[in-house]
């Protein structure tokens, strides 16, 4: 995008240049010319004057007392019929500029100068005005240069913006780029982002109670099945045995479909640094804390590795740093480490603030519950999140304020495309 809005003020420059440069370097070089022939007619005319005033007084012409009227490096040849020509000067070769003027008794004045002196000046007239269309296209290409910039570096931020938010990142990106055209895509995008965060927020919420309402009928039903099948009545005891089946039956297709559905949620799950991800966004975070005049660190040892998408994990913890902005207090810690057992990866986000009250701290992850005038989103939609790529998000300390995000640790068969040989086992 910026090549080809580069390439297209400069084509415009370029043609601007040549269409007033052209036109402009001929009327400059058939303007010197003029100006010389005027100056030089204008002389000749004035030795003609003085010429026909001798002849007028009946003397013999003088070219001494025209002279001075004479350019360097000029000829002077004045012509009568019946007498032979005078001439005054240096004898000139073939390429002169000549103007010629009648005087008295069929005679003419004819005043020649070099035509080099002239093509010099044309020269440096048409090269000042080749430098003037040069310098033109010059201040051009760094106005093309500065406006591609500024045109292309929002398009290419719109561009990523747009992908974070398919990748899951649903965080409003309050950057404007006062270009009205650009701002709208952004308010777009912005909305967009609140309403896909709300649709996620709700589609979880919507499979929890939906899995968990039948799980529930379906422990009841079964239930009450069971005395049915040592009934006395044969018929009873197989019609109770059939229909226990099919309600077991219909538990495993439930199962199935909960795995099927947090599968194709894990889609863009793969293997990530985590340390060195976590330190992006930390930077990323640093200088808004800064301007609160509150410190963020992070503490994650090398070689951390865990299945996530990026976009979602940019998401959550960017809830929880939002939020200890807004409601916490002190210094904010990330910390990073092995879970307790190998299969898993915690990152901890604690403030120093007083922590959260007892009466609040079972529902923090509840969707629309706020304890400070908030929308009550965040929290359960990063819960969500979590959840979408098979982790946990749980608040582990009420005070101070600790929320550990647990995540899987990626097994070989995470990564795409490559053939891990099978583990060797003693015989």
């Amino acid at each position: 995008m910026r090549r080809r809005i580069l390439l297209a003020i400069l084509l415009a420059v370029a043609v601007t240049g040549a269409a007033l440069g052209v036109p402009l370097g001929v009327t400059t070089w058939l303007l010197v010319e003029n100006l010389t022939r005027e100056d030089l007619a204008s002389s000749a005319q004035r030795i003609a004057a003085i010429l026909d005033d001798q002849l007028a007084d009946g003397r013999a012409l003088d070219l001494g007392q025209v002279r001075a009227a004479v350019p360097k490096n000029g000829n002077l040849t004045v012509v009568r019929q019946g007498t032979p020509p005078l001439w005054y000067g240096r004898r000139l070769g073939p390429d002169v500029v000549v103007e010629t003027v009648p005087i008295a008794q069929n005679g003419t004045v004819r005043l020649a100068i070099p035509a080099e002196p002239m093509r010099t000046q044309q020269t440096q007239v048409a090269a000042a005005v080749l430098l003037v269309v040069v310098l033109s296209v010059g201040m051009g290409t760094v106005v093309a240069t500065v406006t591609a910039r500024r045109l292309a570096q929002p398009l290419r931020h719109v561009a990523d913006r747009a992908a974070r938010l398919g990748s899951g990142d649903f965080r409003p990106d309050r950057r404007r780029y006062e270009v009205p055209e650009l701002d709208m895509v952004a308010d777009a995008l912005d909305a967009s982002a609140t309403a896909l965060a709300q649709l996620v927020q709700r589609e979880r919420q919507l499979v929890g109670d939906v899995s968990h309402q039948l799980r529930s009928r379906l422990t009841a039903l079964q239930l009450q099945l069971e005395p049915l099948t040592a009934h006395p009545d044969p018929e009873v005891t197989e019609s109770a045995r059939a229909v226990q089946e099919q309600a077991d039956r219909l538990t495993e297709v439930l199962d199935e479909l909960l795995a099927a559905a947090r599968a194709a949620s894990e889609v863009g799950a793969e293997p990530i640094d985590l340390s060195g991800l976590l330190s992006e966004i930390v930077d990323e975070w640093r200088q808004l804390f800064k301007r609160r005049n509150r410190t963020l660190r992070l503490k994650a040892g090398e070689g951390l590795w865990a299945r996530a998408t990026p976009g979602r994990l940019k998401e959550i913890l960017g809830v929880l740093l939002d939020n200890s902005i807004k409601h916490g207090a002190g210094t904010v810690t990330v910390t990073a480490r092995r879970g307790e057992n190998d299969n898993t990866v915690v990152v901890q986000v604690q403030d120093g603030g007083t922590g959260i009250p007892d009466d609040l701290a079972a529902h923090v992850f509840e969707r629309g519950f706020s304890g400070a005038g908030s929308t009550g989103v965040g929290l359960a939609l990063a819960r969500a999140l979590a959840e979408a790529d098979g982790g946990r998000l749980e608040l582990s300390v009420r005070s101070p304020a600790t929320f550990s995000l647990f995540l899987r640790v990626p097994r070989p068969s995470d990564v795409a495309g490559v053939s891990w040989p099978a583990e060797r086992v003693p015989r």
